[in-house]
Parts: structure tokens; C-alpha cells; sequence
């Protein structure tokens, strides 16, 4: 069966005037349905290796197989469009535009995608936002929101295309005990109720040991990887 996303020989390098080496060698397989943690110490090349998943990054060697396509020789639109269709994207400090609503945060991905009209766009963000527990918050800009309410509305940010892969970058690490605890069993719902697979970079190795596999990083390169 082909791998959902997969990473071969996967290498990034900064060509600095000493190059500096993010990601060094990368094979994974990653499937349908799986929730990952990728762990390692700062500065191990986690983040990197996710934007290069995400395809946000390009490799300096090796490549990045989406259902079985290999990106290496997308154009740089052909990239865009994947990464619309195929993955959604959750920052530790979410990155929603300040001045618009809620509801208008959502829409982003569902409007550079061009397929719904508005009143459809409009419909499907209300519908995500009421399924994180914030129909009462729609109009809300992110100032009126406390973080935990901000890093759901950009969980259904990631979610308006209907993914079917969520890529999330320490999602709870600027958050307090409940709302890390509130955004973790949202990811893990996104990937037993809703099928996804979620892909997480997080230093917290307590939340990591209740993910579905580890991926451990050293230095960018795989130093343990745990089914």
C-alpha cells in the first residue's frame, strides 16, 4: 500500500558562507490515519524536516512523495495546489490575520482554493468553529480570543479544505496547561474520528508517549523512529 507521505533521502542544507545542515538523510512512511510525533533536542532539525513534509521548503537532496507523487520535479504552482488539497498547517502561534474575524480566518485556505462560493465558504467555517466548541465566537477577531480559542480557530483554518493531512508545529507550546490539554484531544479526535493524519513537532515527551509513532530527531538526522 503507498505511503500517505513519504521522505526519501531527505536533506536540507542552509548555503550560508558555513553550511549549515537542517535535515540530513530522512527516510519515513507515514499512513493513512496515524498521529506522529516528531521529538528531539532544540535545534535537532524537527521543524525543519515538517516544513519540508508540508512542502513549504524545498530539499537541497533526496525528496518528498505525497500519495505516491513525487514533488521533486512540481513547479512551484503545481506545490501551491498540492499543499491546498492535501495539508493543513497549525503554528504554535497560530498566524490568523489580526484584523479579520474568525469566521473570515477560516475561509483563507477555502478561498485561494476557488471552489465553494461564498455563502458554501461561509457555511463550512461556521460548521468547523461550531465543531471546536466556538459558534459563539465567529465574528470575534483573534485579540477578543484567549490563545486556546485562537489555536482552534486555526485548527479549522487547516481544516476548511478538507485535508488529509494536518501538519502542526509545537500546536501547544505557548499555551497553558488546559487549553494544551483541550488542543491535544482535538488533534487526536482529527485523527480517530475524522480520519486524518496529524503529523506534530512537540518538545513535550509526556504527550508524545500518548501519539500513535515517534519520530525522534539528533543532529537533523532519524536517530529512532517508534511504530
Amino acid at each position: 500500500m503507498t505511503a500517505l507521505l513519504a521522505a526519501r533521502e531527505l536533506t536540507r542544507v542552509l548555503p550560508e558562507t558555513v553550511p549549515v545542515t537542517l535535515v540530513k538523510d530522512v527516510s519515513l512512511e507515514i499512513g493513512a490515519k496515524q498521529f506522529v510525533a516528531i521529538t528531539g533536542p532544540s535545534g535537532s532539525g524537527k521543524s525543519s524536516l515538517l516544513y519540508l513534509l508540508g512542502l513549504l521548503d524545498r530539499p537541497t537532496g533526496g525528496t518528498i512523495l505525497v500519495e505516491g507523487r513525487d514533488t521533486a520535479p512540481m513547479s512551484d504552482a503545481d506545490l501551491a495546489r498540492t499543499r491546498l488539497s492535501m495539508i493543513g498547517f497549525v503554528f504554535q502561534f497560530h498566524f490568523l490575520l489580526p484584523e479579520f474575524s474568525a469566521r473570515q480566518n477560516v475561509e483563507i485556505p477555502m478561498r485561494k482554493m476557488g471552489k465553494l462560493s461564498p455563502r458554501a465558504m461561509r457555511q463550512r467555517a461556521d460548521d468547523l468553529l461550531a465543531s471546536l466548541g466556538l459558534a459563539g465566537h465567529r465574528e470575534k477577531r483573534p485579540d477578543q480570543l484567549s490563545g486556546g480559542q485562537r489555536q482552534r480557530v486555526a485548527v479549522a483554518r487547516a481544516l476548511a479544505n478538507d485535508p488529509p493531512i494536518v501538519l502542526a508545529d509545537e500546536p501547544t507550546g505557548s499555551l497553558d496547561s488546559k487549553s494544551s490539554e483541550q488542543v491535544f484531544d482535538i488533534l487526536r479526535t482529527l485523527v480517530s474520528e475524522r480520519g486524518k493524519t496529524v503529523i506534530a513537532v512537540t518538545h513535550d515527551l509526556d504527550m508524545a508517549a500518548r501519539m500513535d509513532r515517534r519520530v525522534h530527531l539528533v543532529d537533523g538526522m532519524l536517530a529512532e523512529a517508534q511504530d
